[in-house]
This record gives C-alpha cells, structure tokens and sequence, in this order.
C-alpha cells in the first residue's frame, strides 16, 4: 500500500522532528567520545554546566564565573582538575632524560620539591609546559602535563627516551583535585596528620588524606590565590571519599566547588600563561617571559635556538595590558599603534572579577611593551586605548 504524502502543515513538523532526532543523536555521540573524571556525576549533581575541554567533559561553572572566582580569590574553592596528565619517569636515567627534554633544572630538585619548567621543541618554541615532582631524587619523578598535550607531550619525550628511562602514563587513573584560596589549607588540615598549612610554596608532601593512602599533596595551584593541588589514584571509591571530606570540612566556611572559567579569570589576573593562548609551538620562552624557567648552564633540546634569541634583541613580547576606555579583549584581537598600525595581537583578555576592569595578556613590538606604553585593542570597529601594566594585574 502506497503511502499518503503529507498534509500541508506536517512538512514542518516532520521536519522539525528529523531536526530533533539528528540533534539528539549528535549529543549522543559527541558525548559518548568525551572522557569523563571520577568527579563528573558530584559536577551534574550540583548543576553544573558542562563542556568538552581537551576532550574531557568538565565543569565550566556553578554558580557563576564572577561568584566563584571571587570564592577563591577570598576564601575557598575546589577546582577538578583531573584531566591533566601526569608521566612517572624513573630508574636511573630519569634524571638525564629529564633534562634533556625540559629548559629548568631539575637537578636542582630535592625529595619533595616540584619546580615550574617548559618542554621546548627543536626551533625554541614550546612543546608545553608543566611541573616536574621530585620524589626520589635521582630515581622517581612525576612530570604533570596539560591535558590537551598529553599523547603529544608522551610521544616527544619518548623519542628522546634514548637511554632507557622508565617511563608510565598514569592519567587515566589518577585524580587531581585543586583546593585553593586563603583558607583551603586551614579547611583541609583536619583531615591528614601531614602538615599542610605550613607546606612551602612548591614543595609537597606524601601521606594518607581523608582516609585515602598514598595521596600527594603539593604547594601548586593555577590561581594564585595559596592552597593546595590533590594527587591520588582513582581506586576504591576514594574519589567520593576525597571529594566528600573536603566539602563536609569546607561546609561551615563556605568553600565552593569552582569551573574551569573562573580558573581562567583567576590565572589570568596573576599574568600567568595558558597554553594554546599565550605559548604554543611558535613562541620562544623568553617572549613570553619564561626565561627565568630557561637554564642555559646545562643542554637542553632548543637551547642553541634559544640563545641565538637572546642575544639578539626580541621582536616580539608577551605584555600585561589594562583597558583605559571601556571594552573586553578576547584572544585574537589585533592591537595596534596610535596610526592604527597592527603591532601585536591579544592572547588572553577578559574582565577582571577582582579588580573590576578589562585585562589582558598579548604579544607587542618590542617597541611597545614598556610599562605604561600606549596602545590600542581593536574591538569590533573601534581601537580602544590600553597601556601597559606591571603583572601580576593590582587594583
């Protein structure tokens, strides 16, 4: 029996309900290839909003950017941040390897110190950066990576790997918990014998926390704002264990779980760089400022490249900015001279929680990146005057 065609009217409904259906097949499968953490059900259940970041379904916001932001800055906030990544590099070529593959030095690391570096690639742009862990020195150490560069981060290290360090990507079951603000350690140290409250700034210790063995807390953080960064494998239900401590502990000071937004208001306010914005593959450590990471007393991958850099004068520099006519700047946006003259581009920029004004971070002219240099943000049509700024961003 031949089918009716449809009655006018129904083309819209039918193709309203194809409309439907491919939507909701498309949200299937994007969300079926996002990775999820241990924490992901505690973030639905409190409502948050979620997106796909370096393929990790993650937290955005709760109660909003400015609210939590303001949280951290001023009291506490947890932060998931266990889609980083995280290599164990040990036996007694680690160290070698290592320094091959990182611009700081990591020899200098005693047991218990962590120590900010980059990995730089074969023409002085950076690969990545993260934070090398000192467990053993010599023997065992943790290397933390950002999620979006974990397989390329493993895959560059292991072809340097030439002398057979062993080398474990540990990832996919470890947890990474960010506590931070002025009264996270005060609020966590209930819950361990170890003593965090007086942890030196990039140093951490190894104990049992909330019940949970073998966690690592360090003296880290992406905010600025003091706390601690969490370390523990993903086993036993101790994410829940971990997870529900800290907000049982944190409950009558009014700490707050915080999203990745207001982690991104919170660094940027402390001038501190993002990878994929304020560094890549093209920017030399000492551009963007790092070159207090970059040790020229010992061979590194680049180094040859870095330092022909120095001794010649920079064209380029990543500067702090702060908007003096009212504006926003977002990443891409040209900045130009008085003549209207393309000098440099916006890497980072939003508006300030804490200080209540538009900042931001960009690459200038070497010309140009004096403190208190006039410069000018092309938002939309318009060129909005900016001068730069000393970092970290004050009031």
């Amino acid at each position: 029996m031949e089918t009716p065609p449809p009655k006018p009217g129904e083309y819209l409904l039918l193709a309203a309900c194809k409309a439907s259906f491919n939507f909701a097949v498309g949200f299937l499968n994007f969300n079926r290839y996002m990775k999820n953490t241990p924490f992901t059900q505690k973030h639905l259940a409190l409502g948050a909003k979620m997106a796909d970041f370096a393929g990790y379904n993650m937290p955005i916001s709760y109660s909003g950017i400015n609210d939590e932001h303001l949280a951290v800055r001023n009291n506490a906030g947890v932060f998931d941040v266990s889609h980083m990544g995280e290599f164990i590099l040990k036996g007694p070529r680690a160290l070698t390897l290592i320094q091959r593959v990182t611009s700081n030095d990591a020899s200098k690391l005693s047991k218990g110190q962590a120590q900010y570096s980059c990995i730089p690639n074969e023409s002085g742009g950076i690969v990545d950066d993260l934070l090398v862990y000192c467990i053993q020195p010599d023997e065992v150490y943790m290397l933390v990576v950002n999620a979006s560069n974990i397989e390329k981060d493993w895959n560059w290290i292991s072809r340097f790997n030439s002398e057979g360090a062993d080398m474990e990507n540990i990832s996919d079951k470890t947890c990474l918990l960010a506590v931070q603000g002025p009264n996270a350690t005060k609020i966590l140290q209930p819950l361990t014998s170890m003593d965090i409250m007086n942890l030196k700034y990039y140093s951490f210790v190894k104990g049992s926390f909330a019940g949970v063995d073998n966690v690592l807390i360090s003296a880290t953080g992406y905010t600025g704002a003091g706390g601690v960064e969490i370390y523990f494998g993903d086993k036993n239900n101790a994410a829940d264990k971990v997870w529900d401590a800290i907000f049982a502990a944190g409950s009558a000071l009014g700490i707050k779980p915080a999203g990745l937004a207001a982690r991104d208001t919170l660094r940027l306010e402390m001038g501190y760089c993002l990878y994929g914005n304020d560094i890549d593959d093209n920017t030399s450590p000492l551009e963007a400022g790092l070159g207090w990471i970059t040790k020229f007393t010992k061979p590194f991958i680049g180094r040859e490249q870095i330092e022909e850099k120095k001794k010649k004068e920079l064209q380029q520099k990543l500067v702090g900015f702060e908007l003096i006519e009212k504006g926003i700047p977002r990443n891409g946006y040209e900045i130009k001279d008085f003549s209207g003259m393309q000098i440099g581009h916006v890497t980072s920029g939003t508006q300030s929680p804490s200080l209540n004004k538009a900042i931001g971070l960009g690459y200038v002219r070497d010309t140009f990146a004096n403190l208190d240099a006039k410069i000018y943000i092309k938002v939309r049509d318009k060129l909005l005057m900016a001068r730069v700024v000393k970092l970290p961003f004050s009031s």
